[in-house]
């Protein structure tokens, strides 16, 4: 007795814990949805945020209803039928618990199922019903690429939803079969009894007789409808040879046409009717003739790939290029289509290599602009001399280019963030975490060709509160939202905000945005309960006037709204300098793995055979406004996913003209690219075939090692442009070999955004590849040596990118050379610049200095002392050495500086 109480206690309190398992995560959905609901409809996406909504509730209510019900009164009809062919007698009382169960179980089935379906379909229906033509067709099926796109994916998720739900329901039905088979009813006294046996007892007979025909006869109409699934999806198989992998290019091949489609097409036709033949054959208790369709489509299945083995083997191998060549112009041709790289527009490059000063003085900007500094060691330094306090932190250094006192100037940017993690263990306490410690400051700015005597970056921008010698001004420097900022914010308590050091004080704020969502009323205890904060509930700090600002972190951020699309790994700060405001700019992607033909390559470890950069995405870093600007409106996906979000996407145009004037051609997509047209630049199925004109992406030494060079940002005047442009850049070098045979470029500024360039270098003389260079700086008899001494000295030799700079119609090659003391704090510091031109290659303490040597130029410096003058003062007689520097004709901007500088001079 005293057992079987404990036991039923045990079952309740397991009970009761479930249940309130069940009610927390119910409460915890709730409560999620109503604050997100709060959330995007504050940042203007409701819409974005309910077509989810709506559409899974859309197919889930209905589909749960359905297949809750059906399976409800297919249970019922199983029971009936099988106590009526069992001769059980039963009365309504008695039977309710069995009819219970079957109604839970089916409500529960139903709406799982339901549920699994809906959050799985509804993102594929609604780009179903919102398709939009390519206008290109397939070369096999002439269907227009959206059928594939759209449609395919779609077909393929119903068939495979329905397929699984019939197999599941005939498992269901053997399983009711065997419980109902291993319970006995006894009728005395008008009491009916369940007992439980071993079904195993009683499974011989019951095969005989009547119970085991019925429960056949539910499995052969279930069989009928899965061979008919079956059936149907061979027939999605032959388009599915859109994307095979047997031939020697992605996509179908000769023998997927000649012999895997009609095998397909076959398949299709035999389960077709073999659905019919097993389901007549176990209604008429025929087991060999059911056992021979299962059979028969193996068999034709197992037959179909010998031959597609043989015909592959024996026919196409011996003379592969003649059947495979029609198919590989349709790989090269689709391919190069799915990555934009169909108007690359190709140029010839003569590389006459035949510069003199002259070329260097009219190319005055693109000099003034090559790289003397990396990104890499220059986030270190950054961090160490501009960090200010142990829990700022510049996460990394990005490029962009500004108009900075009339000049159009490559710089280095990087978004002083506060790291919570860096506060001390004491500090990081619930208050400092949401309320105190809320945001970062400032950015730091440096020009890319620029170094001080100490080989540190020159800044524009430094400290805190943002200093600068340039026109360039920050308004708002707060950062409330970065790419390190990832817990929720309170903010208008009664707390200040830190704001930032002020020698051995802090300076304090209060939160003047927009963003944030209100604690007052019943939000509070809602908000408390979404982050599991009990503190937030009763903190005496927080009054109704407080917000709290959720998603700080930009990447999630973006996520969060739109999930749908792929973001780039590299936000970038920007500063707009109409409104001294900072704005993140991140790329978003479309992409796609079912375009017919396209090779497969791997995006951010995903496989995609489709991609447009079609998104710039907006964040303000004080108010977390984002904004979604679709910049290619030709990509038949955004246009889809526009008509799916309506309050989502706004037009390019609207983007604010200092914001415009950064976008830049991202660097993922560009190398995504790069990797594609390494292979896919060769139109000729032929040479494509026998791999003769591949290309790889040269190698460089960078740091202290050997890798891929990275494509660069590069100011330079194309051959058809008569201004310097901000490119993306990458050389590429025949197939395992050194030399240099074409530069892949990708222009940024106005009208000229995203077009490419592939400039092919002659190849009747050998141009120098990158690694051809860092051959050259080893072995030169003045460089090397210098390295060994540095490095017996204690010090470590870095190199950086090795960077390659067209100039007029011939190459430059520039690299810095960091050297970085042997111990846990020191810096790396830009000591040297390598310069390479034709067959000399020198190295010395700046940029201009190389080139003067490099073109036997002499170089004056004015011997001033500078110390205590003003900076327009050091920057006009900076100025003033350059002009003379450069030519000894430039007297009218010579005589303009002097009188600028006297009149400074004479205020003084």
């Amino acid at each position: 007795m005293n057992q079987q109480k404990a036991n039923k206690m045990s079952v309740i309190g397991f009970t009761i814990i479930i249940a309130i398992g069940i009610l927390l995560a119910g409460t915890r959905s709730i409560v999620e949805f109503i604050t997100n609901y709060q959330w995007f409809n504050f940042n203007t996406y409701l819409d974005t945020f309910l077509v989810k909504i709506k559409t899974e509730i859309i197919i889930l209510l209905p589909l749960t209803i359905l297949l809750s019900t059906g399976l409800y009164i297919y249970l019922k009809k199983l029971k009936q039928r099988y106590y009526h062919v069992a001769h059980i007698f039963y009365n309504a009382t008695a039977d309710k618990i069995i009819h219970r169960m079957m109604m839970v179980f089916s409500i529960f089935t139903g709406f799982l199922t339901g549920l699994i379906i809906s959050n799985s379909i509804w993102l594929k229906l609604r780009l179903f019903l919102s398709q939009q033509t390519f206008s290109i067709k397939d070369p096999i099926f002439d269907k227009d690429i959206s059928f594939y796109i759209f449609k395919l994916p779609f077909y393929e998720q119903i068939l495979v939803s329905l397929i699984v739900m019939t197999l599941f329901l005939a498992a269901i039905t053997i399983a009711f079969f065997v419980i109902l088979m291993s319970i006995r009813h006894t009728a005395e006294n008008k009491i009916q009894d369940i007992h439980y046996v071993n079904p195993q007892q009683r499974l011989d007979q019951l095969l005989k007789n009547e119970i085991a025909k019925t429960a056949i006869k539910r499995i052969a109409y279930l069989g009928l409808i899965v061979l008919l699934l079956i059936s149907f999806r061979y027939f999605l198989k032959g388009y599915e040879l859109m994307y095979s992998t047997r031939g020697v290019a992605y996509g179908a091949s000769y023998t997927d046409i000649h012999v895997t489609l009609i095998v397909y097409r076959i398949l299709c036709a035999v389960t077709f009717v073999s659905s019919f033949i097993f389901c007549f054959a176990l209604l008429k208790n025929k087991t060999k003739l059911a056992i021979a369709v299962p059979v028969t489509i193996i068999s034709i299945a197992l037959i179909g790939g010998i031959i597609a083995l043989m015909v592959q083997q024996l026919i196409v191998e011996p003379d592969e290029i003649s059947k495979e060549k029609e198919y590989l112009e349709y790989n090269i041709q689709h391919t190069q289509e799915a990555f934009a790289l169909v108007d690359v527009k190709e140029e010839q490059y003569l590389v006459e290599q035949d510069l003199e000063w002259s070329d260097i003085l009219e190319n005055e900007n693109t000099i003034k602009n090559i790289r003397i500094n990396d990104a890499r060691p220059l986030e270190q330094t950054y961090n160490q001399i501009q960090g200010i306090r142990l829990y700022y932190t510049f996460a990394g250094i990005d490029l962009d280019r500004y108009i900075i006192d009339d000049e159009y100037k490559q710089v280095f940017i990087s978004a002083r963030e506060l790291n919570q993690e860096k506060l001390s263990d004491q500090a990081k306490t619930w208050i400092n975490i949401h309320l105190k410690y809320t945001h970062g400051y400032g950015m730091v700015m440096s020009p890319v060709n620029e170094v001080t005597e100490e080989g540190q970056p020159k800044l524009l921008f430094k400290n805190i509160p943002p200093i600068s010698d340039t026109s360039l001004i920050i308004k708002q420097p707060e950062i409330y939202f970065g790419e390190l900022s990832d817990r929720y914010i309170i903010v208008n308590t009664k707390e200040d905000e830190f704001d930032y050091p002020s020698g051995s004080d802090n300076e304090t704020t209060r939160y003047n945005g927009d963003a944030g969502l209100s604690l007052s009323g019943i939000n509070r205890l809602l908000f408390s309960f979404r982050e599991s904060s009990m503190k937030l509930f009763v903190s005496s700090v927080v009054h109704s006037d407080s917000k709290i600002i959720l998603y700080r972190n930009i990447q999630q951020r973006i996520k969060t709204i739109a999930p749908f699309l792929e973001y780039d790994q590299n936000p970038y700060l920007v500063l707009n300098q109409d409104d001294g405001k900072l704005y993140w700019i991140i790329d978003a992607y479309t992409t796609s793995k079912y375009y017919p033909y396209s090779q497969m390559f791997s995006f951010k470890k995903k496989p995609v055979n489709y991609i447009r950069n079609s998104v710039k995405v907006v964040i303000d870093a004080y108010n977390g406004t984002t904004d979604y600007y679709i910049i290619d409106h030709e990509d038949p996906m955004i246009t889809a996913y526009d008509e799916i979000f309506t309050d989502l996407f706004k037009d390019i145009s609207d983007m604010p003209a200092g914001l415009r004037s950064h976008i830049k051609y991202p660097q993922d997509y560009f190398d995504l690219q790069t990797q594609v047209y390494r292979s896919y630049h060769v139109i000729n199925p032929e040479v494509f075939y026998n791999g003769e004109d591949m290309w790889d992406i040269a190698n460089e030494k960078y740091m202290d090692g050997v890798q891929p060079i990275e494509s660069n940002y590069v100011m330079f005047k194309l051959p058809d442009s008569d201004i310097e442009e901000f490119a993306l850049i990458v050389p590429y070098t025949p197939k395992e070999k050194a030399n240099m045979t074409s530069l892949f470029v990708a222009r940024n500024d106005n009208e000229n955004y995203g077009k490419l360039y592939i400039y092919k270098l002659p190849k009747d003389k050998t141009i120098q590849g990158p690694m051809m260079i860092e051959s050259r700086i080893d072995q030169d008899s003045t460089i090397s040596p210098q390295f060994t001494l540095w490095g017996q000295e204690g010090s470590a030799v870095l190199r950086g990118n090795l960077i390659v700079v067209p100039v007029g119609d011939s190459i430059l090659y520039v690299e810095p050379i960091y050297l970085q003391a042997d111990n846990p704090n020191s810096l790396p510091e830009m000591k040297r610049v390598i310069v390479a031109y034709q067959e000399t290659i020198v190295m010395e303490e700046n940029l201009d200095l190389a080139l003067r040597k490099i073109f036997n130029q002499k170089s004056v410096s004015l011997d001033i002392d500078i110390e205590g003058l003003s900076p327009e003062i050091k920057r006009l007689l900076q100025e003033l050495t350059l002009l003379f520097n450069n030519s000894k004709d430039n007297m009218e901007e010579i005589e303009n500086v002097l009188n600028r500088l006297n009149t400074l001079l004479e205020g003084n």
